[in-house]
């Protein structure tokens, strides 16, 4: 909101029209964003539903187009038309007539099976924006192999910096379409981007985002300490891969939950804070020693830190760790599951969960946008549409 308080203005996606042609949730994602600031999105599935409806888990334990959790996550906002392309492509024509965006998340072989030319539907509609996200782009030799989240995270790099300290064990994957979610971000950015040029110009372009590349560029400190010191990363457990072994940052808590804490020892501020703290629990023993004070001799000690922080922890509770070691200016928190996250006392104040009320009646609850804009309110969540519908979008933007 403004200075004064006051939310004004519409939503700035409200009147922009987007056709989502989408297999896999790195399409629907996008889709989901653009809905989510007051695009209006229609889904053009094949007859029998997108791949995303038959991936569970499903309400109330029952199979089938329209209970897929999956698909409801996904697919907020939306309304749904049913194809079968290519035969029934003048539906798809008619569609982006008027639309402004087309969202297309297939491979690079279905695009020839569901009769896409990109150069030609640009030739066709001179004005559209076409974001075409394929596991490997649109050229190249890899552009017709297929993926899954756990290939383009394993080929872009990025799964090498996930698991254990234990390297017997293999790299482990990162739970919840990693990958997808990164395409999808970048694929988001990459259309505003194209419509600020198209106000410029009035002319739209083919997008091509590649997930390889995505996720090629997102191995957070691998690919700077390879193009400069040439040094590979190595997993850790639960803290960043790096070139040599790093202090744990997992604590185990007096109510038998775990807080991250991560201790750097250089840092004479964090240092000095913790040892207050520590002390007025009557628990800083040793560590108020003057040759504590030298970053060498603490490292050359961490052995001994660590054990004293671990009893320091397991006599207290973790949000009373979280809340006191906050208050004191660590970076410390608490190991949340997702159960934890739907009652987090941050969220639920800013009001993060949007109630959305389904088609039966009940109402179920649902991740709010990533994103506040001060010019005006948050758009209401309308239920993904159920298969071959039309359902409407919620109207109250």
């Amino acid at each position: 909101m403004h200075a004064d308080g006051a939310q004004v203005g519409a939503p700035i996606c409200r009147g922009l029209s987007v056709v989502e042609v989408a297999e896999d949730p790195a399409g629907e994602l996008t889709g989901k964003l653009l809905a989510q600031y007051g695009a209006a999105v229609t889904k053009l599935e094949p007859p029998q539903g997108s791949p995303t409806r038959r991936v569970g888990p499903f309400a109330d334990g029952v199979t089938g187009p329209d209970t897929s959790l999956t698909f409801w996550y996904y697919n907020t906002s939306k309304t749904t038309l049913t194809a079968d392309l290519p035969g029934e492509s003048e539906i798809l024509e008619n569609l982006l007539k008027d639309a402004d965006v087309l969202v297309l998340s297939v491979s690079r072989a279905r695009q020839d099976e569901l009769g896409f030319d990109l150069g030609a539907i640009a030739a066709r509609h001179p004005s559209l924006v076409v974001c075409a996200i394929t596991p490997f782009g649109q050229d190249g030799p890899w552009s017709r192999y297929v993926t899954s989240d756990l290939v383009s995270l394993a080929a872009g790099g990025l799964l090498n910096s996930c698991g254990y300290d234990d390297h017997t064990i293999p790299p482990i994957r990162p739970a919840e379409n990693q990958a997808y979610h990164v395409a999808a971000s970048f694929a988001h950015i990459s259309v505003f981007l194209a419509l600020m040029e198209r106000d410029q110009t009035g002319r739209g372009q083919v997008i091509d985002v590649s997930m390889h590349d995505c996720v090629a560029v997102s191995p957070e400190l691998a690919n700077p300490y390879w193009f400069y010191p040439k040094a590979l990363v190595k997993r850790q457990t639960c803290r960043h891969a790096q070139p040599t072994p790093t202090q744990p940052a997992l604590f185990s808590t007096g109510d038998g939950r775990y807080v991250y804490f991560a201790l750097i020892l250089s840092d004479p501020k964090p240092w000095q804070n913790l040892v207050e703290w520590m002390g007025s629990h009557g628990l800083a023993a040793d560590l108020t020693e003057p040759e504590y004070s030298q970053v060498a001799y603490r490292q050359a000690n961490f052995p001994h830190i660590q054990q004293m922080i671990e009893a320091f922890f397991l006599i207290q509770d973790a949000k009373a760790i979280y809340h006191e070691g906050q208050a004191r200016g660590l970076p410390i928190a608490v190991v949340n599951s997702p159960d934890d996250v739907l009652v987090d006392e941050h969220l639920v104040a800013r009001g993060f969960f949007d109630t959305v009320a389904l088609p039966g009646g009940e109402t179920a609850v649902f991740p709010g946008a990533p994103i506040r804009f001060s010019a005006y309110p948050a758009v209401p969540q309308s239920p993904a549409p159920s298969l071959g519908s039309a359902t409407a979008r919620t109207e109250s933007l």
